[in-house]
């Protein structure tokens, strides 16, 4: 009897698999700039019943229907376009014969996404700690997200244009929230407008509405995400200015530059303004390394003149422009009359004029405790939350608590925090991106995620300093935005809205990196 072998080999075109690989890389790449534009820009309401772990009065820790008009629709598209880019990576890894890059980063990409998994499922509250807070939804399945789209971005094809394509994606972004700013800025809320609010409550249940006196404050969640993101891209687009040599495009990107800065300081968050004093030194050192070094110092002139004139502007309206801006360095608000001392409650109260400094007990006198004076720490607080958070991180070092979980484990009415939060605030984030990542997912998390962002880093750092004006290539441009985005993170949380598109931007540095490695060690060898 005659056997048949059932095992067959398949015979591979290596000519069609790289022809398959580069219309995948092509959709991929549609998927990714979808994004960077689109997930930023989402907002809609979603009421969601939450069931709280701790019982409290306060309306932040208490269990019931919660509003939310910022992140929901942010995650869902988020998650939807990350499973679309996985998918089709997932086809080429293991159907076009693609063969991944042997580099040291792809470990710390397994060991941060391990992390997340287990911190996720030893959480004492693992549903938050799976999809974050109602109001943030910044969980481990947003961090899966954003750590997938950039592994995914560092592994395909790019286009020639592919730093254009990707600057533009963040233009609406830069249109809508200037609109909506500057009319907010001049007490003309986008959110009074009743088609406007119809469009948001549209999936509300009955009953439900917006709270008399809301405001749209942009399509970000606070004015700390405002002011930080729009940071990273005011250094982002004045960086492509300044080394680009095409006039007209020269001009639109400096004026996109002036609106992104113009929101960033209607804001009043001095984070935003901290990260772009901070990353001029780079962009005085890459006028000098343009091609046209006249016209790039007179652009760059210009602009630090006409963002002056800005501020100044702003602060005749709302002396804060001032305080959050320059007024970070300098304490005295020009723009500021000056405020009577000792009329204010806070100034006044005291705690021995309500109970005395000492009373008697039997026969021995005592001193009461002197409760602090009821105002903000440094940093607005952070200091103080970082050390509380850092005490909470002792108990449980490796994995942590889940990424998004701080509100419901934070010591929010010890005696200190009077003095260093301004009444009874609530804690909900640690305002620091690596504070958050340690303390969710411990210190096997943190050395994944800080070997990603170090490497990227690094790569960033290599392509700024050895920068060439003959060098035909923008990646310089992205480079400078993902080090301003490193370093606003030191005061600000990660949300769909702001950690996706530059993740992904951070991907693209990767890529074109390698593709550069490569290309010099080919021409080496030749």
């Amino acid at each position: 009897m005659m056997s048949i072998n059932r095992t067959m080999r398949i015979v591979r075109d290596p000519i069609e698999d790289e022809h398959s690989r580069e219309k995948i890389d092509k959709w991929i790449f549609y998927i990714i700039v979808t994004t960077i534009m689109l997930v930023p820009l989402l907002i809609g309401g979603k009421v969601t019943e939450i069931i709280s772990p701790l019982i409290d009065n306060n309306v932040l820790l208490e269990s019931g229907r919660k509003v939310d008009l910022f992140t929901y629709l942010k995650f869902i598209t988020l998650f939807i376009l990350t499973f679309l880019a996985l998918v089709l990576f997932l086809y080429k890894l293991y159907f076009l014969d693609y063969r991944l890059p042997q580099r040291k980063i792809l470990w710390f990409f397994v060991i941060f996404l391990i992390a997340i998994t287990i911190s996720t499922l030893f959480s004492p509250t693992i549903s938050i700690a799976l999809f974050g807070q109602y109001n943030r939804t910044d969980g481990a399945i947003s961090y899966i997200c954003y750590t997938l789209l950039m592994f995914i971005s560092m592994h395909i094809n790019y286009p020639k244009k592919i730093v254009e394509y990707v600057i533009y994606a963040f233009y609406p972004l830069v249109i809508i929230n200037f609109v909506i700013t500057t009319m907010n800025f001049f007490d003309h809320d986008i959110l009074q407008y009743k088609l406007v609010q119809n469009a948001l409550t549209l999936s509300f249940p009955d009953g439900i509405t917006l709270n008399e006196g809301s405001e749209l404050v942009g399509t970000l969640n606070h004015w700390n995400y405002m002011s930080g993101m729009f940071s990273v891209i005011t250094v982002m687009l004045l960086a492509w200015a300044i080394v680009d040599t095409k006039t007209i495009r020269k001009v639109i990107n400096f004026i996109f530059a002036l609106l992104s800065i113009t929101t960033m300081l209607i804001a009043m968050s001095a984070s935003g303004f901290v990260t772009f004093i901070c990353m001029v030194p780079i962009l005085i050192w890459l006028t000098f390394k343009s091609l046209n070094k006249k016209i790039s110092v007179i652009t760059l002139t210009v602009f630090l003149v006409l963002t002056g004139s800005i501020i100044h502007l702003l602060s005749i309206k709302d002396p804060e422009a001032w305080d959050e801006s320059i007024g970070f360095f300098v304490s005295v608000n020009p723009y500021s009359e000056e405020q009577s001392t000792g009329t204010s409650y806070e100034s006044n109260f005291k705690a021995p004029l309500l109970f005395g400094n000492k009373v008697s007990a039997a026969e021995e006198k005592f001193s009461l405790p002197v409760l602090p004076e009821n105002n903000w720490g440094a940093g607005t607080g952070r200091i103080y939350i970082w050390v509380e958070t850092l005490k909470l991180l002792q108990d449980r070092p490796l994995f942590g608590y889940g990424l998004d979980t701080l509100m419901y484990n934070f010591p929010h009415y010890n005696i200190e925090a009077q003095g260093n939060l301004n009444e009874l605030t609530i804690v909900d984030k640690p305002h620091n991106f690596y504070m958050g990542v340690l303390y969710g997912t411990g210190v096997m998390g943190f050395i994944g995620f800080m070997g990603i962002i170090i490497n990227i880093a690094w790569k960033s750092l290599k392509v700024i300093l050895r920068y060439n004006s003959s060098q035909d290539s923008f990646l310089i441009v992205l480079c400078i935005a993902w080090t301003a985005f490193l370093i606003q993170a030191l005061f600000n949380d990660s949300l769909p809205g702001t950690t996706s598109p530059l993740f992904i931007v951070a991907g693209i540095i990767g890529a074109l990196f390698y593709k550069v490695e490569v290309q010099n060690t080919e021409s080496n060898t030749n």
